[in-house]
């Protein structure tokens, strides 16, 4: 009898997991329409694309750490307070952080389809195209790691429960850069500056080594290509460069202050 209740209990907790397993949501375009173009398996797998990350005993390590004490040697400095809002990315947080460098204030009431490009792109960058290799290496962050404070301590907690190696926000800034540098040409110098500037912050702050800030630019580049291969992300491109033109002819887009060049 004993082991007649063993072997169904043993059925249950097993068909419970198989359900559980079952109904966990997928995150990418299937479940979030809203946050995703892509879904997972149309992305580059990161962690095939990608090396391993830097071991502590290597020399590669020993820039990872070079750079870390750049990092925070510049945080009582205006770039540091700069690194403390380039960690803030929800919300409205990456329209804001590119609004100056494109020329214009990107927000859903002033440039609607602009604004959705960037909000419904985010994830393909930040989540899709680093997920596999985040979780498979699990890589400590350099605040764990050397167990000091971050720029930013109140998100130490969350963000110590997740994989270092690539850097999701510096993908999401890079891959919004090279999209808004396609929409507006004129100031890509600028746009392209601040991007590389979002991955920085990270390693200002010790979120991430600059192994995982690098590698984020290659697999944010990855997806980006990915993204024009599809047919929603191109329809709403389109909307967002027509919307631009408007723009344009209104005189409402910062000119440029570097020196053109034939």
């Amino acid at each position: 009898m004993k082991a007649k209740i063993s072997l169904l209990l043993l059925f249950c907790s097993l068909f419970s997991f198989s359900t559980f397993a079952q109904d966990k949501p997928i995150k990418d375009r299937r479940t979030h329409p809203d946050l995703y173009f892509l879904e997972e398996s149309e992305v580059a797998n990161s962690l095939d694309l990608l090396p391993p990350p830097p071991s502590a005993e290597s020399i590669l390590f020993l820039y990872d750490k070079a750079r870390y004490d750049w990092g925070k040697s510049q945080r009582n400095t205006e770039r540091g307070d700069q690194a403390v809002q380039d960690a803030r990315i929800d919300g409205n947080g990456v329209p804001i952080a590119f609004s100056e460098a494109f020329g214009v204030n990107i927000t859903k009431e002033e440039t609607p389809e602009i604004h959705k490009l960037l909000i419904n792109m985010r994830e393909d960058a930040g989540d899709l195209a680093t997920r596999q290799a985040k979780n498979y290496y699990m890589r400590v962050r350099p605040f764990s790691f050397f167990n000091e404070p971050t720029c930013n301590p109140e998100q130490q907690k969350e963000l110590s429960t997740n994989g270092s190696y690539p850097s999701g926000h510096t993908s999401i800034g890079w891959a919004t850069a090279l999209v808004l540098a396609e929409i507006n040409p004129d100031r890509q110098n600028e746009i392209l500056k601040r991007g590389f500037e979002m991955g920085q912050s990270r390693v200002i702050c010790g979120y991430h080594f600059q192994s995982d800030v690098d590698a984020a630019r290659i697999v944010a580049s990855g997806v980006v290509a990915r993204l024009h291969a599809n047919e929603a992300f191109m329809a709403q491109l389109k909307k967002a460069k027509k919307e631009f033109e408007k723009l344009q002819k209104q005189g409402a887009v910062k000119v440029s202050n570097r020196k053109l060049t034939n």
